[in-house]
């Protein structure tokens, strides 16, 4: 078997923590695991939220009693764009936290052989997916033992109702599954699928336009709503594409943007 020291491929990854002791260990432990490549580390999640929009970033340590925002419920910011392992002093967060399927959870104080398990962990699923990367998905529908096959290029936005999803494509009939939004959520690229209410999914690169806060895909029939939740996350990762007249902006009257 193949040593889990000697994984060709490199991880980056960021450390997300109030505590400054805390980052200094966590750096040095990075810095001991030859496969880890340290990008940054932020001791709030507004930091982190910039951050992860001007980092490639493939793996996030992440304290769970943060300011502003708790590690829970920056998972939930997130949607499962990137793997994440929980620190945290407190162990009754550890059931929540693999709820949100992180890889991993390390209980403080934080040593180096543990911190080492997890990351190994981390890696193999990295290169699992380097490895197995797939230009479409196989979707179980109603009946029973149906496999249906979805273009992930075909794909336009997937809506959550109830106890189905709904993949909207630009071929055919709209395709009905009874999954989660979160589930099919761990499943697309970061790149190219982003959540941005907690019942849509969009292509990013079917968005036309965004006026205020809805956003209107290409051949789409309805504007997706962005979610308050959502909405610092994407509009961070839209604002590098947005060119405007500073001089002539309006402050107070919102923005439309044409994709």
């Amino acid at each position: 078997m193949k040593s889990p020291l000697t994984f060709s491929p490199m991880m980056n990854c960021i450390i997300i923590d109030d505590e400054a002791h805390a980052i200094e260990l966590l750096t040095l432990h990075v810095t001991q695991t030859p496969f880890l490549k340290l990008v940054g580390s932020a001791s709030c999640t507004r930091d982190a939220l910039q951050l992860l929009n001007s980092e490639s970033v493939d793996l996030v340590f992440l304290d769970i009693q943060m300011p502003e925002m708790t590690g829970i419920e920056f998972l939930q910011v997130l949607g499962g764009r990137y793997r994440v392992i929980l620190t945290t002093a407190f162990r009754e967060y550890a059931i929540e936290g693999f709820e949100h399927q992180v890889v991993d959870y390390l209980l403080k104080p934080i040593f180096f052989p543990r911190f080492l398990i997890a990351a190994q962990r981390a890696m193999e699923l990295h290169s699992a997916t380097k490895d197995n990367t797939e230009e479409f998905i196989l979707v179980q529908t109603g009946y029973k033992g149906k496999l249906v096959k979805i273009k992930l290029e075909d794909i336009l936005y997937i809506e959550a109702k109830g106890k189905y999803i709904t993949f909207n494509t630009q071929e055919g009939e709209p395709i009905t599954s009874q999954l989660t939004l979160g589930s099919i959520e761990e499943k697309l690229s970061g790149e190219r699928f982003m959540r941005i209410h907690k019942s849509f999914i969009i292509a990013l690169p079917f968005i036309v336009m965004i006026h205020g806060n809805l956003v209107q895909l290409q051949s789409a029939p309805l504007q997706i709503p962005i979610g308050q939740t959502y909405r610092e996350v994407f509009m961070s990762q839209m604002k590098g594409k947005v060119i405007t007249n500073k001089d002539r902006e309006d402050p107070e009257r919102p923005q439309d943007i044409n994709m």
